[in-house]
């Protein structure tokens, strides 16, 4: 149990202002003259009907303020005591144990899975901000787009991942692994939109490697899915034919009920991870299986040292590396020895070392662990030494190949000599040093680049080549001598789908188009100015440049777009980071050459890469690059860095016999799920009982006194009472793996904005999500929505009270209600009625969350104080008042404004964006993907 000190020292300055706003009461209304001497004599001013009761100000006395003091003790103390509580108790841990089994399994899992997305959205927002500054462009409401679009990817990720664990699995036992071979492939077709891949026959067996490979867009990672069941079961595509997986019928039998024999480690593990540490995420689908603590613990140390990512078990997973999160990624998927392993790109992101690595991990799984290992991948070439058979792609079917030539020996990676000296420089750097949050990224950084060439930064994973070009291309670093100099430098990063901020291409090059016009103080370019561009740069590639999606497009496609965004006003330096990232030949083959046409406009290219191939085909000169050390001061000869993992390279693990059985401490999940009937009535009940619970000052009238006295104790325990039964109610709806990322990450989205913008003068920006989020996929997802956001940000800034249960339902009640307005309602007539509906949303969020508190927050002696038993017109008029004066007239009004604004600056953009992701519902017990269409309505019933 680790003490946090944050929650303590928010809930004492929650204290004090609650202390101070009781005696700014009690002098406003009625004054404080309690016998003794006045030390402030304000004339008193009473208030004409309806609140002749009211007095404003009056004598101020020492002990009247003393009184008001005294009285504010005990709910200042409840505040404190609730600090000290948050300080100690790990909130984040308790969700994963609720996630484990119970009735609030599918809930809980959702605030992990959003609890894990917080990382990956600062990422997103940084990245984001960075592909702003670099278009030249504010960072402003429209950044939202992309860090949303970015969202969404991160969910149907991590979905994917849930759902390939077993969540939402019924099945206690699955076949085994014996009856038959792992895969059985035969007179097969993986199809999905327009694309189809045939394959007449593919039987790989135990204990091998077999390698895939194709161009982008062939299909490989079709075929990976369409055997892992994704395809068919969740992207929305369709298998027929003959697969057999393990002795599964994968057309009838969805991935969560074979999680058990199938291991599967997506492109880019980094986005699918579901936890925050890596031993959660390695035990993930153990929990979800119901394995014993214990057992589950012994389990992933043995995987782990299996493995090699011992070292890395109470790690986050957000600080690993890329090789690190690939292997931390293997052990996930092996941690219940599956029979099969399907690996998709996994060397993609990886330099030389880590590949080795990986490549070693993959073959002593093959060897020994007898485990069928079947990988997809463009650089194929490393796999030679460990792979038994060679498949391709050709003309839309799987055949086999055969295997390339040995790869030949690694290329030189030392210096080459730079340009003639009559080639005048146009970017220099001498001693460049590049810090971030005070660590040291890149020191003595020296290089010069010559108009027309192609230089290539190349080195491993973490030395530093991002944050070299990222201070090249902003002016940052510091310079101990010399210069860092040039004309205008263009960057499309790593990440280059962040410049993208408008939904289709057409509209991406006319943003480029005004850009350009600003920049040229108001000259005005050519008609397809930008259009030209894009045509000079692709060459002999057809890039759509209508409606389309710029997301939408190849990896290939993607990276000449942004290319020629980044490009339009002739840089003198063009720096781009991995240009080469996921892309197969031929998609290098068109990035090279709109490289290489950059060049021969005069622009100097810089590249940071680990495609050595790629950059001597660019005729580039090699710059090496390690440890931050900058490239003019590494030796040719400079030796690689150490293994991540040695003791994996050198050996591979001693075969040993696996026992596959249910008895090793696994308890069958039992998720409740309630009858219709009895869910709507439970939602109706815990809905009325929590407006009962907000309204009760306003009810005590109609109670007998001594009854009317314990109302607020009773409001007190209903509220948490009614969120519980509204959660375990909900709960079944929350079996879906697409529901829980989504919900996830969205309310990591919420929670952010909303710790961002609470106190903030009103400004309440998480009014938009939610009603926009309850807009695209009904009421019932809103209502989760909001209730899981107030539960995460609680948890985050260690807020959680006796007000958290109100804040629950008022904000699933703002989400729910967006889900409730009519559906036939489009274009700007359905953003007027958001933004009509955010406005009332708004203050009437205001008097509710306002209602309950008001006789705590005033107190008793006071003009509009909460008197018991007094006339309901009396309490109306008082609570009115009060409600007026604190917040109506600013909190809530702001409130509005900001929600009405939002809605109109970013919710067509935004509803698109929610819109684009596919809907999910429930069909003959597995699950199915709708339409692509846009569609407005999320089933949740799984």
């Amino acid at each position: 149990m680790t003490f946090r000190p944050a929650p303590l020292r928010a809930a004492a300055a929650l204290a004090v202002v609650f202390i101070a706003a009781r005696v700014i009461y009690r002098i406003l209304f009625n004054g404080a003259g309690i016998d003794g001497p006045v030390l402030l004599d304000l004339p008193p001013l009473r208030l004409s009907a309806p609140y002749a009761h009211v007095v404003l100000l009056g004598p101020v006395t020492g002990p009247g303020l003393w009184a008001a003091v005294l009285s504010a003790l005990p709910i200042a103390g409840m505040f404190l005591g609730f600090g000290l509580l948050n300080a100690w108790v790990d909130v984040a841990r308790g969700f994963v144990h609720l996630a484990r089994r119970g009735p609030m399994q599918g809930l809980a899992r959702t605030l992990v899975v959003a609890w894990a997305a917080l990382p990956a959205l600062a990422d997103a927002v940084t990245s984001v901000r960075l592909a702003f500054r670099l278009r030249g462009e504010r960072f402003g409401p429209r950044a939202l787009v992309p860090v949303l679009e970015r969202t969404l990817e991160h969910a149907s990720r991590v979905a994917a991942a849930l759902e390939l664990r077993g969540f939402g699995s019924r099945e206690a036992q699955q076949p085994g692994p014996a009856a038959e071979a792992p895969v059985l492939v035969r007179d097969a077709q993986f199809r999905i939109g327009d694309a189809q891949v045939r394959v007449a026959g593919f039987t790989p067996s135990s204990g091998t490697v077999t390698v895939i490979t194709g161009p982008t867009g062939s299909g490989k990672s079709t075929i990976l899915r369409g055997i892992a069941g994704l395809l068919s079961h969740v992207d929305g595509g369709d298998i027929s034919g003959t697969v057999r997986v393990a002795g599964a019928d994968r057309a009838a039998t969805p991935p969560r009920d074979t999680a058990r024999l199938i291991g599967v480690v997506l492109q880019n593990p980094r986005a699918a991870f579901a936890s925050t540490r890596v031993r959660d995420e390695i035990s993930l689908a153990l929990e979800l299986r119901g394995m014993t603590s214990g057992n589950a613990k012994a389990r992933v140390l043995e995987v782990a040292e299996h493995i090699g990512v011992s070292a890395l078990l109470d790690r986050n997973v957000s600080t690993l590396s890329a090789g690190e999160a690939t292997l931390v990624a293997i052990a996930a998927a092996v941690v219940e020895h599956p029979a099969l392993l399907l690996v998709d790109e996994p060397l993609a992101d990886l330099d030389t070392a880590a590949r080795r690595h990986v490549i070693a991990v993959l073959n002593a799984l093959a060897r020994g662990e007898g485990v069928c290992v079947i990988v997809a991948e463009h650089r194929a070439l490393p796999l030679v030494p460990i792979a038994d058979s060679w498949w391709t792609i050709d003309d839309g079917a799987l055949v086999p190949r055969a295997a390339p030539s040995a790869p030949p020996p690694p290329v030189d990676a030392g210096p080459t000599a730079a340009e003639p000296a009559e080639h005048a420089p146009i970017l220099t750097a001498t001693n460049l040093a590049v810090q971030r949050k005070g660590k040291l990224l890149v020191h003595a950084a020296s290089l010069t680049l010559h108009r027309g060439e192609v230089v290539a930064l190349v080195g491993p994973n973490g030395a530093g080549k991002s944050s070299l070009l990222v201070a090249l291309a902003l002016g940052e670093g510091t310079v101990s001598e010399g210069t860092a100099d040039g004309g205008r430098v263009a960057l499309v990063p790593d990440a280059s789908d962040d410049l993208f901020t408008r939904d289709t291409v057409a509209g991406e090059l006319r943003a480029a188009e005004r850009r350009l016009a600003r920049r040229k103080n108001g000259g005005q370019p050519g008609p397809g100015a930008a259009a030209s561009r894009l045509a000079r740069l692709r060459g002999d590639v057809r890039i759509p440049i209508g409606h389309e999606h710029p997301r939408d497009l190849s990896a290939g496609e993607r990276r000449i777009l942004a290319i020629a965004l980044q490009t339009m006003d002739d840089p003198s330096v063009l720096l781009i980071d991995e240009p080469t990232r996921g892309l197969d030949p031929v998609a290098r083959t068109a990035v090279s050459a709109a490289l290489r046409a950059a060049a021969d406009s005069g622009t100097a290219v810089l590249i940071a890469t680990h495609d050595l191939d790629f950059a001597h085909g660019l005729g580039a000169r090699i710059l090496p690059m390690r440890d931050g050390v900058a490239p003019s001061t590494v030796p040719a000869n400079a030796p690689e860095p150490p293994p991540l993992f040695p003791r994996q390279a050198s050996a591979a693990p001693k075969p040993r016999v696996i026992e596959r059985t249910d008895s090793q401490g696994t308890a069958r999940q039992r998720r409740i799920r309630m009858p219709r009937g009895v869910e709507l009535a439970v939602l109706a009940a815990a809905n009325l009982l929590a407006l009962a619970a907000f309204c009760w000052p306003l009810l005590a009238a109609a109670f007998p006194e001594d009854a009317a006295a314990a109302l607020p104790y009773a409001a007190l325990a209903i509220a948490p009472l009614a969120v519980i039964a509204i959660v375990v109610s909900l709960d079944g709806s929350v079996r879906s793996a697409h529901t829980v990322a989504l919900l996830g990450v969205l309310a990591a989205v919420g929670s952010a904005v909303r710790v961002a913008s609470t106190g903030v003068g009103g400004v309440e920006a998480v009014f938009i999500l939610l009603i926009l989020a309850g807009r695209a996929f009904g009421p019932r997802f809103g209502m989760l929505l909001g209730a899981a956001t107030i539960a995460l940000s609680s948890a985050l800034w260690g807020g959680i009270g006796p007000w958290t249960p109100f804040q629950i339902f008022a904000c699933a009640w703002v989400g729910a209600g967006a889900g409730l307005l009519p559906r036939r309602v489009r274009g700007r007539a359905e953003l007027w009625m958001l933004g009509g509906y955010g406005i009332l949303a708004s203050y009437v969020f205001g008097l509710l969350t306002n209602l309950w508190f008001w006789p705590f927050a005033v107190g008793a002696g006071t003009g509009i104080s909460y008197v018991p038993g007094a006339p309901l017109a009396t309490n109306l008029s008082s609570f009115l008042l009060y409600s007026l004066v604190t917040s109506t007239a600013g909190w809530d009004t702001l409130r509005a404004i900001t929600t009405v604004v939002g809605i109109a600056v970013v919710g067509r953009a935004i509803l698109a964006a929610l819109r684009r992701v596919k809907p999910v519902s429930s069909m003959g017990g597995s699950v199915k993907a709708h339409s692509t269409q846009p569609r407005d309505r999320l089933q949740l019933e799984v």
